[in-house]
């Protein structure tokens, strides 16, 4: 064995760029520029979507609670109704077997 022997690759190493990869450069840094600011611009607009998307939870889970009460409220109403048609139908039956 050799000291000063290379490796068998080392024609790939002492040229790692070829032109293709060289015209290539510009493009992957230019690309990887944007995309780091992409990055930053999407973390920006999640903090703003998680707040936006809070107060959207919020404004739903309010109006929720009020159709919840008004809903409560209605179906108080149609019990009270429904107990009065009862107590209606039930005088209208005694009136009506009274003057049979």
């Amino acid at each position: 064995m050799c000291i000063n022997s290379a490796p068998s690759n080392s024609l790939s190493q002492k040229h790692p760029y070829n032109s293709h990869n060289i015209r290539l450069i510009p493009t992957l840094n230019r690309w990887r520029r944007l995309n780091k600011k992409k990055k930053k611009k999407m973390a920006k607009m999640g903090i703003e979507k998680t707040n936006e998307m809070e107060m959207k939870n919020l404004k739903l889970f309010m109006e929720n609670q009020s159709i919840i009460k008004e809903n409560e409220r209605l179906r108080n109403k149609a019990l009270l109704l429904h107990q009065e048609n009862l107590t209606l139908l039930a005088q209208l039956q005694h009136n009506f077997s009274i003057n049979n």
